[in-house]
């Protein structure tokens, strides 16, 4: 089987859409010879921080010097980015291998799994194949219900909790909290990011019925900031816990995913003993692509699809680029709460341009009535644009920032000459 063929038999998978539950997943993975059981997970969910801390596990666990796998989603530009080895994107050819053996046990099968459920197993298959030491495993949406939920975890990680995705998780936040508390596992320590007051009970309370250790990371110990942005490059670097600590990703919503990595980090080490010093080190070059990244033109560049996220690049702009205002590119789906995203970002707009979002047949929210809605609450000046491509090569007086949508993002990615590369950590 070819890459495009491969490509397309997924492609194809994506018409049985979202299946909550894990027997279809279970069942794969016994069938393609139980690839977890061999495996040692890290098991990740959260509304939003989730991609930024397993980027930052991955980095510092490939620092101590261990093979590392890592399963994330969505993909920007191809979707080997999704299943990485060593923080690189797999080959399209043992992406395409892997596809063609998990298709001949899918095929006889009277309910076809969905595209999660099969790249799930594709993962869990091409990393016991490499026989890595670590797993970082994120969730795909929500955790009790997720297919990655079928795996037991050296220990979970619940980043943050927002609302998102309320169709299928609930439209508050002790309902959204109660689907990710469903990837604590039976006495397997769990560390949770900073939380409301609702969600963090939910929480408390699914830890102490499961057994689990639970560790609240806060993040009130970063002192002696230094913010740098040398030719593209980000750095922030901070005293935490009597270390310097260098990051290469952005905003104070990393130094929370940080406080978080750290203390798994701590943990990881008790029980397997490598070198803190040496994975510490290595969060210098940690990257995660379309999150607040600099392009090589001085675009920013975001994957702020909700409030929560859109929040979190302000906050990363105001400290990075201070009074600084810009021409925002946007594009979102129509099943987010767009205005709460247009709030946020209009507090650092000087202008917006909307454009078309189409992905598989998903069409965003059209740029005129993406204009009616900023209209409602705001006088900061919109346009409509034909295409990414015309809004990215306008001039324009102010720096550019696009966000929105993660598929926007990709876009941009696959844009020649517009950003790096998503497939290598």
């Amino acid at each position: 089987m070819k890459f495009k063929q491969a490509d397309d038999y997924l492609a194809h998978l994506t018409k049985f859409g979202i299946k909550l539950g894990l027997e279809q997943t279970r069942k794969l993975m016994d069938d393609a010879g139980a690839p977890d059981r061999q495996l040692k997970f890290i098991h990740i969910a959260g509304t939003n921080g989730k991609g930024s801390c397993a980027a930052m596990l991955e980095r510092a666990l490939r620092g101590a010097g261990y093979r590392t796998g890592l399963y994330t989603s969505p993909h920007l530009v191809s979707p080997c980015e999704r299943i990485r080895l060593d923080g690189r994107a797999v080959s399209e050819e043992l992406y395409a291998e892997t596809v063609a053996r998990l298709k001949v046990l899918a095929d006889g099968y009277a309910e076809c799994p969905t595209y999660f459920e099969f790249t799930t197993v594709m993962a869990a298959l091409i990393f016991a194949g490499a026989e890595v030491d670590f797993v970082i495993w994120e969730t795909g949406m929500g955790g009790r219900f997720d297919s990655t939920n079928v795996v037991m975890p050296v220990c979970s990680v619940i980043t943050g909790i927002a609302i998102d995705h309320e169709k299928y998780l609930g439209g508050t936040l002790a309902a959204i909290a109660g689907e990710k508390a469903g990837i604590i596992k039976p006495g397997r320590p769990v560390f949770c990011g900073e939380l409301p007051p609702e969600a963090e009970r939910v929480i408390a309370d699914a830890a102490v019925a499961a057994g689990a250790p639970l560790t609240h990371c806060g993040s009130g110990r970063c002192e002696k900031l230094d913010i740098r942005v040398d030719g593209g490059v980000f750095r922030q670097s901070f005293d935490y816990d009597g270390r310097r600590i260098a990051l290469g990703v952005a905003g104070p919503l990393q130094r929370r995913n940080f406080a978080v990595v750290y203390e798994v980090l701590k943990f990881l080490h008790g029980g397997f003993g490598f070198d803190p010093d040496r994975a510490l080190n290595a969060l210098e070059s940690v990257r995660w692509p379309a999150r607040v990244e600099f392009l090589p033109d001085g675009s920013v560049l975001d994957g702020a699809h909700n409030p929560d996220g859109a929040r979190a690049l302000v906050e990363a702009l105001e400290e990075i680029l201070p009074g600084e205002k810009f021409t925002v590119i946007l594009a979102n789906f129509a099943d987010k709460d767009t205005r709460g995203v247009l709030e946020q970002l209009d507090r650092v707009a000087a202008e917006f341009v909307f454009v078309p979002l189409e992905v598989d047949g998903r069409h965003g929210l059209p740029p005129e009535e993406l204009t009616a809605l900023l209209g409602r609450f705001s006088r900061t000046p919109s346009r409509p644009a034909a295409a990414l491509a015309e809004a990215l090569n306008a001039p324009s007086a102010h720096r550019k920032l696009i966000a929105g949508s993660l598929f926007l993002a990709g876009e941009v990615l696959s844009c020649g000459g517009m950003g790096g590369s998503a497939l290598d950590l």
